[in-house]
C-alpha cells in the first residue's frame, strides 16, 4: 500500500506486509545507492505487526519507480551473490573430488 500525496509523488511511504528488517535494510540500503533518492528509511510499527513502513523521497522522481527500480537492482544482486556461491560450492566439489582421486592413486 502506498500512502502519499497525490500532488506530490516524489515523497512517498509504502507499507508491506508480510517482510521484517531483512528485506527492508536491503531496500533501504539499495535505494539509499540510487542518486534519485534524498532520503530513505524505514520503520516497524509494532514488533507483533507483520508489517514494514518504508519512506522514500527523491529528487524529483516518482517514489514508487524509484522503489520500483531498487527491488530489480536488489534482486539483480541477489542472483549475482546466488550465481558466485553456487559457482564457489561446485568449484569446490570438483577440487575435492579430483583431491580424493590423486590420493587414492598413490
Amino acid at each position: 500500500m502506498e500512502l502519499g500525496s497525490y500532488s506530490d509523488q516524489s515523497k512517498s511511504t509504502f507499507s508491506l506486509v508480510d517482510e521484517d528488517h531483512t528485506f527492508a535494510n536491503s531496500v533501504r540500503f539499495t535505494l539509499n545507492q540510487d542518486p534519485r533518492v534524498t532520503f530513505c528509511g524505514y520503520s516497524i510499527p509494532h514488533p507483533s505487526d507483520n508489517r514494514v513502513n518504508i519512506r522514500v523521497q527523491t529528487t524529483g522522481d516518482p517514489a514508487r519507480e524509484v522503489l520500483k527500480d531498487g527491488c530489480q537492482d536488489l534482486m539483480l544482486m541477489c542472483h549475482h551473490v546466488r550465481s558466485t556461491f553456487d559457482k564457489a560450492v561446485n568449484d569446490f566439489k570438483r577440487t575435492k573430488t579430483n583431491t580424493e582421486q590423486n590420493l587414492d592413486s598413490k
